[in-house]
C-alpha cells in the first residue's frame, strides 16, 4: 500500500502500523439480516487526509452499507494488529482509478480500468485501536516467558487508541 505523508501525528502512526499489511478485513452491518459481514480487501493507498482507498465493485452488497464500517489489519509475523472504525464513500474518479490500478485486480475486473462496475471505496477513518509487540520474535518470546513467570504482562508491546483521526 502506498502511504502518503500524513497531516497529523496520529495518522502518521496509523500509516506506519498498517503500511506492510496487504489485506484488511472490511466489516459492514447487513441491515437485512441484522448481522455483521466481513470480506478481505486489498488497500491500495492511504492519502494525505488519512483515507484508505480500495478498488471495488460498485454493484457489490457492501456499497449499500457505507455508514458504519470497520477495517481489521493483522500482521501475525510482526505481532501488529489494528482495528479502524469509520465510514465509506463510493467514488467514480477514472484518473484516480487508473493511478491505483494493479494487474492483481484483473480477476475481478477483466476489462481492467475500463470495467463498467469498477469504482473506488474511500474508507474515512474515525478512530483506531492497535496492538504492536516488539518486532523481534526472540524479544516477544522472552517477554512472554517473563510474563508467565511473573503472572502479569511484561514487555508485551504497545497498545493504544488513535481518536483524533
Amino acid at each position: 500500500m502506498n502511504i502518503k505523508p500524513q497531516k497529523t501525528g496520529e495518522l502518521t502512526k496509523l500509516g506506519k502500523l498498517i503500511e506492510n499489511i496487504s489485506v484488511a478485513m472490511l466489516t459492514t452491518f447487513n441491515d437485512e439480516e441484522g448481522m455483521l459481514m466481513s470480506r478481505p480487501m486489498s488497500p491500495q493507498e492511504m492519502c494525505e487526509q488519512g483515507a484508505i482507498w480500495f478498488l471495488t465493485d460498485s454493484s457489490s452488497n457492501k456499497v449499500q452499507h457505507l455508514q458504519v464500517m470497520n477495517l481489521g489489519f493483522s500482521n501475525e509475523s510482526d505481532s501488529t494488529y489494528v482495528s479502524i472504525s469509520g465510514h465509506g464513500e463510493i467514488i467514480d474518479d477514472r484518473v484516480h482509478i487508473e493511478s491505483l490500478w494493479t494487474v492483481f485486480a484483473r480477476p475481478w475486473f477483466p476489462n481492467g480500468v475500463d470495467s463498467s462496475n469498477l469504482a473506488l471505496l474511500k474508507f474515512v477513518p474515525h478512530a483506531a485501536e492497535y496492538w504492536d509487540a516488539p518486532n523481534s520474535t526472540m524479544v516477544r518470546m522472552l517477554a512472554m516467558a517473563a510474563s508467565i513467570v511473573a503472572a502479569k504482562p511484561i514487555g508485551m508491546g504497545d497498545h493504544g487508541n488513535l481518536n483524533a483521526l
